[in-house]
């Protein structure tokens, strides 16, 4: 038998075979265990079944519940994901692009935030275009300008809303712990809380203070709030694992919270529910569940196109590239939990 026989059954092309023939080479493959090399099928197609997710931090679970939403849907489109840590460097996303173009994935979500003023991004672009160009689809999960799709919430309105309760329940000087210096996403949450609190009249009882999206940079921030005296009346963090660092410091300090200082994040992780911590619900799952259904349904569409005599492989994705850089805006929700309280009437309350 031929190997160009035994290779058109495993491959399943449509080319005529008798079913005797048929039957014997899958009998064959079935006893040696035969399995396909995904691999392999990827050099000759116009892309692999494969998703990839750059995120900015591995060890934040922010992202983990993202990867969750994309792989749901990759397995159940018989997809594989593959996880990569950037750690906010501009230059590894771009290395980490390059790879998922040699092993021809479908898709590459890039998860994470992009920098403030970054040099970079021409060239970051740049890699996208290419990967575009190669039939590869790209989403963006924040505010970045990439030229392709992009899921994101709107972070200025999650800090505004968030300093909208913590305002509602009387707070008038809130400390802001910010994220890591640099990032877009610090910057929008900021913006959120200054504008909010401009536009109660407490543009002076704005603290903001430096930080970052991890525990010890929470309690950091907050152990040099406890040594410079007043108190504020409520502590806000750029993200929950900053809020929970914050919350610990101030237990720690023997602060009553949120008797004497509330205290909130933004994002509504796991963690945050197991401290009871108020928080802003943000929909992570479904931001990845949507980038890979994104993704899929696209190379589904070229591989459809491509199918038709007469239509380039990559057509598809191309067009999908150069029209399709829409952004969807997914909404949020402010939760009250017990570490935020109403503050109590008349004069500022002293601290110990």
């Amino acid at each position: 038998m031929a190997v160009s026989t035994a290779s058109r059954v495993l491959s399943g092309s449509s080319h005529p075979i008798s079913a005797r023939t048929r039957a014997k080479v899958l009998a064959v493959a079935a006893e040696l265990e035969y399995s396909p090399s995904a691999l392999a099928r990827a050099m000759v197609s116009p892309h692999s079944r494969l998703v990839g997710v750059l995120v900015s931090d591995i060890d934040n679970p922010y992202f983990s519940v993202i990867a969750r939403g994309v792989d749901d849907v990759a397995t159940r489109a018989g997809y594989v994901t593959m996880l990569s840590n950037v750690d906010r460097r501009t230059a590894t996303e771009i290395s980490r692009l390059q790879a998922m173009r040699d092993y021809r994935a479908a898709g590459v979500i890039f998860a994470g935030s992009g920098h403030v003023d970054d040099p970079q991004a021409p060239d970051l672009v740049k890699a996208v275009r290419r990967a575009q160009e190669q039939g590869i689809q790209t989403v963006s999960l924040a505010v970045r300008d990439l030229g392709c799709p992009s899921v994101v919430v709107d972070n200025r309105a999650v800090a505004y809303d968030i300093t909208d309760h913590l305002v509602a329940l009387g707070h008038r000087r809130v400390a802001f712990i910010e994220g890591p210096p640099g990032m877009t996403v610090t910057r929008h949450r900021r913006e959120g809380f200054l504008s909010r609190m401009a536009d109660a009249g407490l543009a002076d009882g704005a603290l903001c203070r430096p930080g970052g999206f991890d525990y010890q940079s929470g309690h950091a921030a907050t152990l040099r709030l406890i040594a410079h005296r007043p108190l504020p009346d409520a502590v806000l963090a750029a993200n929950d694992e900053a809020a929970v660092g914050a919350l610990s410091a101030l237990r720690q300090a023997g602060i009553d919270v949120p008797g004497e200082i509330s205290v909130a994040g933004m994002d509504d992780l796991r963690t945050a529910e197991f401290v009871d911590l108020t928080t802003v619900r943000l929909p992570l799952y479904e931001m990845g569940s949507l980038a890979a259904r994104h993704i899929i349904d696209t190379a589904a569409r070229a591989g459809s196109a491509s199918a038709t005599p007469g239509t380039p492989a990559t057509a598809t994705g191309a067009e999908g590239a150069a029209d399709g850089a829409a952004t969807t805006v997914l909404s949020h929700r402010v939760v009250p939990r017990g570490t935020t309280a109403r503050r109590p009437k008349g004069p500022d309350r002293p601290h110990p």
